[in-house]
């Protein structure tokens, strides 16, 4: 017979519920976003590290570097000291907002029911569930040139399909996103585990193909892109601002992962390994691929999907494809389908599975993708670039999401009252670009 009442037991600093009826048949309530047993907390500190670089290790990380100094006019060392700078910044909220996930073993939106209400947590979910969705798409449109590229080094004919074969890739890679995060954690944990330490080997052969053709040196000597004279405190706190938001998101939703994780020491740890460095490292070997794409391919490349599609050797080619599909696989299904995957649910949780969740997901981030593959189809002409696409999304977001409203609302046990409220919410310092100024938080408040 099924327990009327719902009972919390605590086991070593940890909590599990064990649901009852009152529970389970409340309409907020879903298996998948229900709080974790604790033995379903399996992740340690190596699976924490493995998931964080299996994330960080992707094409936009790559290129960084370039977006900073080419969009941002800073030199070489100051963008890779505020992408350095940035990440230990982005570890405090990240490691604190964990805490909760790993103590309860509840989701990011759950979580939020706490502090917006029950209703009022769809409207922060909602927003992070678009941001992800964006970066969702992004991240697919890179897995799919690689596709494209892997299929064209074995496959003759296949090149010849130019940007209708990208438009297949995208789709190809699209699927198999869906697929991963549709198998549940564990597949996940298992995708991570695998792809860090190939990862890790990509980047150190790819490092010692470029270091013979680029002086360090001259690199770090190069001028930046800035008007002569002016101050570079505006310069480098927007481009703070901006490697900030790179991971700023994911500070706010990983309760999502960190439910999973064994101890708060596992997932504390774990952070600290896999994001900082790894950020670091990967960001500065793509100033040196770039640096060095002119002597080894002929021409200045900025992504390494691309500079691989130059090499003359279709094996090497296919090989390098591979990796780089697991690398954004790895990043994509952790970051960027997880979150919206549990946004959605909490919209209506007994509607709205994890299967419709995932999908619905997908079609987002499809549509937000919608004018790159009009582009590579010849059904648009425009001469923005991706890279110009995820630039202005990255600092965008990462500059306007300070400023979001709170909703509360409330029952009590002998009547039911629900009021809406629109708070001074958030203000986090926005920098001016190029202007050498900060913003005071205060001008932000709500009105």
């Amino acid at each position: 017979m099924q327990q009327i009442r719902s009972q919390v037991t605590e086991r070593a600093g940890l909590y599990e519920l064990d649901a009852g009826s009152d529970v389970l048949d409340s309409p907020r309530y879903n298996h998948d976003i229900a709080p974790t047993q604790v033995q379903e907390r399996t992740w340690n500190k190596w699976h924490i590290t493995a998931l964080w670089i299996g994330m960080s290790i992707c094409v936009p990380t790559y290129t960084l570097g370039g977006v900073l100094t080419a969009y941002f006019g800073l030199s070489v060392g100051e963008a890779l000291l505020a992408i350095l700078l940035a990440n230990i910044v982005v570890l405090v909220p990240l490691t604190l907002n964990a805490f909760a996930g790993t103590k309860y073993g509840i989701p990011f939106p759950v979580l939020l029911r706490s502090s917006f209400g029950i209703i009022g947590s769809n409207v922060p979910c909602l927003i992070r569930a678009l941001v992800a969705c964006g970066w969702f798409g992004i991240q697919t449109m890179f897995g799919g040139l690689a596709i494209h590229l892997f299929l064209g080094s074995i496959f003759e004919g296949w090149k010849a399909l130019g940007g209708t074969g990208e438009v297949i890739g995208f789709m190809i890679f699209w699927t198999l996103n869906l697929w991963v995060v549709l198998r549940g954690a564990e597949s996940i944990k298992w995708l991570e585990t695998l792809s860090a330490p190939l990862l890790v080997a990509v980047g150190i052969g790819l490092l010692v193909w470029a270091l013979p053709s680029v002086s360090l040196t001259e690199l770090l000597a190069i001028p930046p892109k800035r008007p002569e004279g002016a101050s570079v405190t505006g310069y480098f706190m927007a481009g703070l601002t901006a490697m900030v938001g790179f991971w700023a998101t994911l500070s706010l939703n990983i309760p999502d992962f960190s439910r999973y994780a064994k101890s708060q020491k596992d997932q504390i740890l774990g952070q600290i390994f896999g994001l900082p460095l790894t950020m670091f490292l990967f960001a500065a070997l793509g100033v040196v691929m770039t640096a060095a794409s002119v002597k080894l391919v002929g021409v200045t490349v900025s992504d390494p999907v691309s500079l691989i599609g130059h090499i003359q050797s279709p094996g090497w080619v296919a090989l390098a494809m591979a990796l780089i599909i697991i690398a954004t696989l790895s990043t994509n299904t952790a970051a960027n389908i997880v979150s919206p995957t549990n946004d959605f649910q909490n919209l209506a949780p007994k509607l709205i599975g994890r299967t419709t969740a995932v999908i619905l997901t997908g079609l987002v981030g499809l549509a937000l993708m919608g004018h790159e593959l009009l582009k590579k189809l010849g059904l648009l002409i425009s001469d923005v670039s991706l890279e110009t696409v995820y630039s202005n999304w990255l600092l965008g977001y990462s500059s306007l999401l300070g400023r979001l409203p709170g909703s509360w609302w409330w029952t009590t046990s002998s009547s039911r009252n629900s009021a809406w409220t629109w708070p001074a919410c958030t203000a986090t310092t926005s920098t001016r670009r190029g202007t050498g100024t900060v913003s005071s938080p205060s001008a932000y408040r709500w009105p």
